[in-house]
């Protein structure tokens, strides 16, 4: 036990990256959400719970593990247990993510979401969850499925960032501005009618002007 304290000490660079990363990238996915908020694209507050929170709670996710785990933790029993609470509300959220999912309607999923949005998510929480479970037994191996996890977790958040980034783009179009006519092109007119010619007696009224005399 007193060794495994050192044994996290050894992971302290990894988590610095991976937590680093999180952090920033959870700054950027408000950028996100103010371009979708910007476009006039049709949006629900069901597909942005199932589709958009969910990247900003993996990359938090992500953070938080990095955080556990550079933690001066006095034995590894703490880390341990902390974990397996983290996995195991990820799963609880990953489950409800998968509820949302299915029961909006302003956007149908197709098999990359449930992979990205779903399945890659609860197999991340699992993992956490039951690697933490026989951290404290067996030694530094279940470390390693702690770390992979974790940075499968930023990766997930990675791809639905840049999925839903690619999806605005795709589905919002600015229509074409009409072609503006040259200064020197002239107009386009169409013919004028021939004028109908009355005799001059008629037009005067029937009395002949002095030029006709």
């Amino acid at each position: 036990m007193a060794e495994m304290p050192s044994v996290l000490s050894s992971w302290e660079s990894f988590y610095v990256i991976v937590g680093s990363a999180a952090a920033v990238l959870i700054g950027l996915q408000f950028v996100v959400i103010v371009l979708i908020a910007d476009t006039r694209m049709p949006r629900t507050e069901g597909a942005i719970s199932a589709f958009g929170t969910p990247t900003v709670v993996h990359f938090g996710g992500a953070l938080l593990v990095a955080a556990i785990m550079s933690a001066p933790w006095p034995s590894i029993v703490g880390a341990a247990r902390t974990l397996v609470l983290c996995g195991l509300a990820g799963l609880l959220y990953a489950a409800l993510v998968v509820r949302r999912a299915r029961r909006q309607q302003g956007y149908r999923p197709v098999f990359e979401d449930w992979l990205w949005h779903a399945a890659l998510p609860l197999l991340s929480y699992a993992t956490i969850g039951t690697s933490a479970l026989v951290l404290h037994a067996t030694g530094g191996m279940p470390l390693f499925f702690v770390g992979a996890a974790a940075l499968l977790l930023l990766f997930i958040g990675i791809h639905n960032a840049w999925d839903t980034v690619t999806y605005i783009v795709a589905t919002t179009r600015e229509p074409a501005e009409p072609a503006l006519r040259e200064p020197d092109e002239p107009m386009s007119r169409e013919p004028d009618e021939p004028m109908s010619r009355e005799p001059a007696a008629a037009v005067s009224g029937g009395t002949e002007t002095p030029a006709a005399r």
